[in-house]
């Protein structure tokens, strides 16, 4: 099964959405958690392509999606979610060596990323270092690790060894 990654298309947001949050419950949050995360996790569609988003399809399906926001040298990785039945299968690392490949192009030299807790090993196998801890848009007192990424791909990731 092959997977292709292409821009998101006007009309996809609120699918986009939907993932995000169904990709969020499957690491055990509560309906309250989750509620508090909706307006951060929504995307509209106006906003699809200045956010860069690009989606991971698989046999005509969506498994995943992700943004690349801000403006060169400095960029922010601002969404990525696989879907539930796809997480383990590649389409994280798909979708982050998708974002490395586009702040190339666009003249970014880093970009961060604020993990939820659960993706920080994927973050730091993909060659994220922790630089801080920032506080959550959406749950009051809630801080997230805080990682930057420089754009060339460190040597495990580009030995395909991850």
């Amino acid at each position: 099964m092959t997977v292709s990654i292409r821009a998101a298309q006007r009309g996809e947001a609120s699918f986009l959405s939907d993932l995000a949050l169904r990709s969020k419950a499957h690491w055990g949050y509560d309906a309250e958690f989750l509620a508090s995360c909706r307006e951060e996790l929504t995307l509209k569609d106006a906003e699809l392509a200045g956010r860069r988003t690009a989606v991971a399809e698989r046999d005509g399906s969506v498994v995943g999606f992700m943004t690349l926001e801000g403006a060169p040298p400095q960029g922010v990785l601002g969404m990525m979610f696989v879907e539930p039945r796809a997480i383990g299968e590649g389409i994280g690392r798909l979708l982050f060596t998708h974002a490395v490949e586009t702040a190339e192009v666009l003249g970014f030299t880093q970009f961060t990323i604020d993990a939820d807790p659960n993706a920080e090993p994927f973050y730091e196998a993909m060659g994220g270092v922790i630089v801080s801890r920032v506080p959550s848009g959406s749950i009051p007192g809630r801080t997230l690790t805080q990682y930057l990424r420089t754009v060339e791909p460190p040597e495990h990731i580009a030995a395909g060894l991850v």
